[in-house]
């Protein structure tokens, strides 16, 4: 059984930053890739960044690439995400995901490649 507890959300002006972290219990997270994901009001809950099991891999969606990064430091089961330039339309709660395998690839924007989720951290980003 994997545990998964987000934190760090919060209300931030746009054009400013956030780093969301995640943290993982159970002895598997090393060998499972972990992803973010993001619902926002009235929205389908849509893939945000993934990463490899050992980190050396990264996928992001198309509307984050060059302002958010995904990292993970697998000593203290923890993964992060780093978000830059922030935008209102970024306004979602964030949710991270355990995935059942190791690799990063096109399959990391499906949600059900993900068997673990945590319970969500809200980010608000005002204009």
């Amino acid at each position: 059984q994997v545990q998964l507890v987000e934190s760090g959300g919060g209300l931030v002006m746009a054009g400013g930053s956030l780093r969301l972290s995640c943290a993982s219990s159970g002895r598997t997270f090393s060998s499972r890739a972990m992803g973010w994901f993001r619902q926002a009001p009235r929205k389908e809950r849509e893939f945000v960044a993934a990463i490899s099991g050992n980190g050396g891999s990264t996928y992001y969606a198309d509307s984050v690439k060059g302002r958010f990064t995904i990292s993970r430091d697998n000593a203290k089961n923890t993964v992060y995400l780093q978000m830059n330039s922030l935008k209102p339309e970024d306004t979602a709660v964030y949710y991270c995901a355990a995935d059942r395998g190791f690799y990063t690839g096109v399959s990391s924007t499906d949600q059900h490649s993900y068997n673990y989720w945590g319970q969500g951290t809200q980010v608000t980003v005002s204009s």
